[in-house]
């Protein structure tokens, strides 16, 4: 009797214990959701942090690293200039950008940044001057508008207009104001090279024989490259000042005296540098050639005509010249910018030189160009008169002296290379070239020139070379027409036979 209670019992407890099967099925995927839950949980959580100290970093990272300026015009980018003049900066300098909390100009601000980033002797600080009214008057007198720009170095500051830094000019359709540029890098340059000197160079431009005034934006270059020019009279000079950092004779019409060629020789004899320009004239130019032979050069006769397509532009006496690269324009030769030189005449070197002197192509012709020696006959081609070439149309010249001087001479066969106009024609690849062989004779030991043009906003021009030009007129008036006229037959033909 107690044996079957005991057997009983055991039975009503097994089946007490047993579940339905849907049951336990249930509560199986309960458990299994469970912990698979709390896995994914913990892998989230685990990437969150990761995310979280990836963004901690990257965000303490110099923007440089982590931003990428896709700015047509670079806007938010330091050019390969001048981060090469900042690594050699070696004094502290701070740039104040003036403005209300809230009203910085974005385009700047960043700029600003990436000096900073760039040099640490450089730092970039915001002064709002409802919070500090009285800061700019340690610097200047004149009122500064906002988004201004101060940049000091120990005693030297130099005020950056925010006028200066967006270029504009005059729609007469609309009769308002159009932006057509930011300078913001060349005038932030511009006022780092000024605090951080002692004392600027200065061009002396010979004056009283007829010579080219200096077109107004090379003009402004210069001087944005702080270098100060000043005129020079030698007939009551007599002799080129001792603080010249370079003489500039700009395509004089009538000849020099004899004893102002007898003065620029003795200056360039003793180690001056010297950048000549010249132009096609029928005067007699004995005195100013004679300065040009002294250091193994002569012009030729005539005016070049190019008589290799790739080599001209609309016509055949708009040169545009092989750019070789030599220590007068080595940045700019690797910058790939076309130069276009109108009218210009041939250099030659002469085979009596001094040993000391070294001659170096910056601008040269095709074998194919030729010196067209009588400009008055009405045609361009080459007769058995004209002068083969091929010649240079850019030199540079040094020459080693005793006690560590030496001459420094550039020299152009064409003015027009300054003109602003033709300038444009090549998005302005006669400007820095011209501003680039400058600084190379500017720059020194106790002063560094610097001027990095305005960034166009507007179209840039497209340079087309003759043959450029003749090879697009075949590809767009000849070989696309003759294509869709083949392929339209092909369908026609197609259609005609289904």
């Amino acid at each position: 009797m107690k044996l079957k209670e005991k057997f009983n019992k055991k039975d009503g407890q097994n089946k007490k214990e047993k579940k339905p099967l849907k049951q336990r099925i249930k509560e199986s995927m309960n458990g299994k959701y469970l912990k698979n839950g709390s896995y994914s949980v913990v892998i989230s959580a685990i990437f969150i942090v990761i995310v979280i100290v990836i963004n901690m970093i990257v965000g303490s990272l110099p923007s440089k690293y982590t931003e990428f300026d896709v700015s047509s015009q670079k806007l938010y980018s330091i050019g390969d200039e001048t981060k090469a003049y900042l690594k050699k900066l070696d004094k502290d300098i701070t740039i104040y950008q003036v403005v209300q909390s809230g009203s910085e100009d974005e385009t700047l601000k960043r700029l600003l940044e990436k000096y900073a980033e760039e040099s640490s002797h450089i730092k970039v600080e915001t002064k709002d001057p409802v919070v500090n009214p009285k800061f700019t008057s340690q610097y200047t007198s004149d009122d500064v508008s906002a988004n201004s720009l101060i940049v000091v170095c120990g005693d030297r500051s130099k005020v950056v207009s925010y006028d200066t830094i967006y270029q504009s000019s005059m729609d007469y359709n609309t009769y308002s104001y159009t932006t057509t540029g930011f300078d913001g890098e060349g005038q932030i340059d511009s006022a780092i090279s000024y605090v951080t000197s002692e004392n600027l160079p200065i061009l002396y431009t010979l004056d009283g024989h007829g010579e080219k005034e200096l077109d107004s934006t090379l003009k402004e270059d210069i001087e944005k490259a702080n270098i100060d020019i000043q005129s020079l009279n030698l007939l009551t000079e007599e002799s080129v000042p001792d603080d010249a950092a370079c003489l500039l004779i700009n395509a004089p019409t009538s000849d020099i005296s004899e004893t102002e060629k007898d003065a620029i020789i003795e200056y360039l004899e003793n180690g001056g540098k010297a950048m000549i320009f010249s132009d096609y004239t029928e005067e007699s130019m004995t005195n100013f050639d004679a300065v040009l032979a002294n250091y193994g050069v002569e012009r030729t006769e005539g005016i070049v005509i190019e008589g290799d397509s790739q080599h001209y532009a609309q016509m055949p006496y708009y040169l545009v010249p092989t750019v070789n690269s030599t220590d007068a324009i080595t940045d700019f030769a690797s910058k790939g910018y076309y130069v276009l030189m109108p009218t210009a005449q041939g250099i030659q070197k002469t085979d009596d030189v001094r040993d000391t002197v070294t001659i170096e192509s910056l601008l040269t012709t095709s074998d194919s160009a030729y010196s067209k020696v009588d400009v008055n006959s009405g045609s361009i081609e080459e007769t058995d008169d004209d002068i083969k070439g091929p010649f240079d149309l850019g030199v540079s010249i040094t020459e080693s002296l005793d006690d560590d001087k030496e001459t420094q001479i550039v020299y152009y066969a064409s003015s027009n290379l300054m003109d602003s106009q033709i300038n444009q024609m090549v998005s302005g690849g006669n400007e820095q070239m011209i501003m680039e062989s400058l600084s190379w004779m500017c720059s020194s030991d106790e002063t560094s020139t610097i001027s990095v043009p305005a960034k166009d906003l507007q179209v840039s021009y497209l340079t087309l070379t003759a043959y450029d030009a003749s090879f697009w007129k075949i590809i767009i008036m000849g070989l696309i027409p003759v294509a869709f006229l083949v392929i339209g037959f092909g369908v026609w033909l197609q259609r005609r036979k289904a």
